[in-house]
């Protein structure tokens, strides 16, 4: 597909022990439903021609003969088909037999991959039957006419992705060839399998397989034997299972009767990003320069239709499920304390100062203070939280700081920035009529110095209170809002600020301080710079003026963690938020808006304080993002330009 995606397919047919011309027609059925769904790769189980539990019948020439007539059949349904299609089969080797997965496309063997462990858990040794591929030595052999090479370390490409294959117990080894293929550059892994089923067993297959995919950084697809293989001893659920970077895609049903397909697209352009920044996989790879391998290459056409069956999270920050958000809202904010409270600990101080404007982003520092000295055994008391009125501060705010700060139990100081700002408009000669970024800006340097100056009047440390996507938009006057001491929600997007704050709120017992806290949360985001409406609103809303943050910090994401284009973000936004009130023309938008701004206000956080690291993404310089502030967005708006 576009766009990095290659649309996987792991089927599971019913099976006929030891009848291969039967099987063929039943994997010729899932062919068919796997192209009707444009998959560009299907995967079937281990010794799908032959089954998996034929036992000492491997050993007769009729089943093995068979085999081979019956992959010739497939071969040749397959012809005009671009999809490769991975099936299993054992396959005769001076004398012995290996047990092998073998791809095909277009009517012809592509590859040929032997397993190389062989034996796993007692009752599924393969060793009786078969060689392993450890024993060969990029052996070729002849099969339906055709001279082709064995290797257990090949890697197929193919335009899309680079893929390798890795059968049944190989996984379950302690060094897996997987690893191996992943670092020599296959970015999905392909496990034919036939494990049995046991209790208990399904729920570490889907760990380990997570677990792995994490560690590796690639896609892994995995199809286990089902319904129809001999249940003398042992039982196979058909497990089919498709993961990408840890994260489970989509699975089925074990124990069906009837064959199945699951599908989904896996995201290579996003692996390959992630691979690219994680410098423990590159230095990895050094390790495997020396192996032998093999680079197979296909002509699959990279498929042009986007109709997805995997779905995308508007909120990729958070999860979706209320419980597991909740406790990562919990650890995000216990990540905040943890932080603070070293910089407490370490410069044996025991008072802060933050400004309180009512706001989310001052109100989550507060909590954050309150949660550290708590923590440290500290009194409320040295935290000194100073709201600071200005022109366009409105008495919903104001009451709700003042309100939060004597409920909270800590140390309230008011200093109003009216006269301080209209004496230094008198001596900048600045019209006080004239609303500009001077007007703004003055404002907000006007509070950052009252609060260092109270911090060294009381021996504390000022607090940040600025958030990760207003650093991403600039959001900040340099100088002002944008310096402190300590920054504690510097890598928290603005969209969980307000999920922390609520979390926090439904923990209180304090109803008062539970009320406060509800409000601000309905309070629409400002930064109250400029005089409210006649009806004493806030006049100011930055939502207006910059964008949804809900599409910034989707946007913020998806740049940082992956590098994606603008056209792909614009994409995965379109899928996201289908549905919502953000249209195709509202999305470009502000993508656009969002390029341009990240761009230029490169400079603001090239100078950040220090702060915790809470999630994923970072726009520290000293580690998370390293970017010229005199760096061109030209070809960046150029794409969005073009959507």
């Amino acid at each position: 597909m576009k766009y990095g995606f290659v649309r996987v397919g792991a089927g599971i047919p019913e099976v006929r022990v030891a009848d291969p011309q039967f099987n063929v027609e039943e994997i010729e059925k899932l062919v068919l439903k796997a192209q009707a769904q444009s998959v560009e790769i299907l995967l079937t189980p281990e010794l799908s021609i032959t089954g998996r539990t034929c036992q000492d019948l491997f050993f007769q020439q009729t089943l093995i003969d068979e085999a081979e007539v019956a992959l010739m059949k497939l071969m040749d349904f397959t012809r005009s088909m671009d999809m490769i299609v991975i099936v299993g089969m054992p396959v005769a080797w001076q004398g012995g037999l290996l047990n092998c997965a073998v791809a095909l496309q277009k009517g012809k063997i592509v590859g040929i991959v032997a397993k190389t462990f062989l034996d796993g858990v007692k009752g599924t040794q393969d060793s009786r039957w078969f060689c392993s591929a450890s024993d060969t030595s990029n052996a070729k052999v002849w099969l339906c006419g055709d001279l082709v090479e064995i290797n257990a370390h090949s890697i197929f490409a193919t335009p899309s992705c680079n893929f390798a294959i890795e059968i049944g117990q190989d996984f379950w080894s302690p060094t897996p060839p997987s690893t191996t293929l992943s670092l020599m550059g296959a970015d999905i892994i392909l496990n034919p399998s036939a494990d049995c089923a046991m209790v208990g067993k399904t729920n570490c297959l889907r760990n380990n397989i997570a677990g792995h995919s994490s560690r590796c950084i690639n896609g892994y697809v995995y199809a286990g034997a089902g319904f129809g293989e001999s249940s003398t001893d042992l039982v196979f659920g058909g497990k089919a299972l498709i993961c990408e970077n840890g994260n489970i895609l989509k699975e089925n049903a074990q124990f069906a009767t009837d064959a199945q397909l699951v599908f989904n697209e896996i995201d290579v352009e996003k692996l390959r990003a992630y691979r690219r920044i994680n410098k423990s996989f590159i230095a990895s790879s050094k390790t495997v320069f020396n192996i032998p391998f093999s680079t197979i290459g296909t002509d699959m056409m990279v498929r042009q239709d986007l109709q997805f069956s995997r779905t995308f999270s508007p909120h990729p920050f958070y999860s979706n499920n209320p419980t597991e958000r909740d406790a990562q809202m919990e650890e995000i904010f216990a990540i905040q304390t943890m932080g603070l409270a070293k910089r407490l600990k370490h410069t044996n101080c025991k008072t802060v100062v933050l400004g309180i404007s009512g706001g989310l982003d001052s109100t989550l520092a507060l909590l954050v203070c309150v949660g550290t000295f708590d923590r440290l055994g500290l009194d409320r008391k040295g935290i000194v939280g100073v709201t600071m009125p200005g022109f366009g501060t409105t008495d919903r705010t104001y009451q709700n700081a003042l309100s939060l700060m004597e409920h909270l139990g800590i140390t309230l100081r008011e200093v109003s920035i009216k006269e301080a700002c209209l004496q230094h408009f008198s001596d900048i000669g600045h019209n006080l009529a004239k609303h500009d970024i001077t007007y703004e800006n003055s404002q907000a340097r006007e509070r950052t110095q009252i609060l260092m100056d109270l911090a060294n009047q009381v021996g504390g440390m000022v607090i940040g209170t600025g958030d990760l996507s207003e650093l991403a938009l600039g959001w900040a006057t340099y100088n002002g809002d944008h310096m402190s001491m300590y920054s504690v929600n510097g890598s928290v997007p603005k969209t969980v600020v307000r999920l922390v704050v609520e979390w926090y709120a439904r923990t209180q017992k304090n109803a008062v301080v539970q009320t406060v806290l509800d409000d601000i949360i309905d309070t629409p985001i400002s930064p109250e710079l400029i005089p409210a409406n006649e009806n004493g609103e806030i006049n100011q809303k930055t939502e207006d003026l910059v964008g949804p943050y809900e599409l910034h910090d989707f946007f913020l994401y998806h740049i940082l963690q992956h590098g994606f284009r603008p056209n792909k973000i614009y994409l995965l936004a379109q899928h996201a938020f289908a549905g919502s009130h953000y249209d195709e023309a509202t999305i470009k938008k502000w993508l656009t808006t969002f390029y341009r701004r990240f761009f230029n206000q490169q400079f603001k956080r090239s100078c950040l304080p220090d702060g915790p690291k809470v999630s994923p993404c970072s726009l520290s310089p000293r580690g998370d993002w390293s970017m010229p502030s005199d760096a061109t967005s030209a070809s960046w708006l150029k794409e969005c330009e073009a959507l």
